[in-house]
């Protein structure tokens, strides 16, 4: 099982060494609480976090 890390930069929650959104490096693994983005252009939530790609976000990180 994959441990989950979220890209410092952007929160998106990645697996490989690599953001592929804002490339950065810099990960955390304490993640509180998620949000999963299916449809980012119709998303009211999306827009007010400036999220611009679709995917699973975190919403805080240590």
């Amino acid at each position: 099982m994959v441990k989950e890390k979220a890209c410092k930069k952007c929160k998106l929650i990645v697996e490989g060494p690599n953001c592929p959104i804002c490339k950065g490096n810099e990960f955390a693994n304490v993640i509180q609480g998620k949000i999963n983005f299916i449809d980012i252009n119709n998303s009211i939530i999306g827009q007010k976090m400036e999220k611009t790609h679709n995917g699973r976000y975190a919403i805080k990180i240590r």
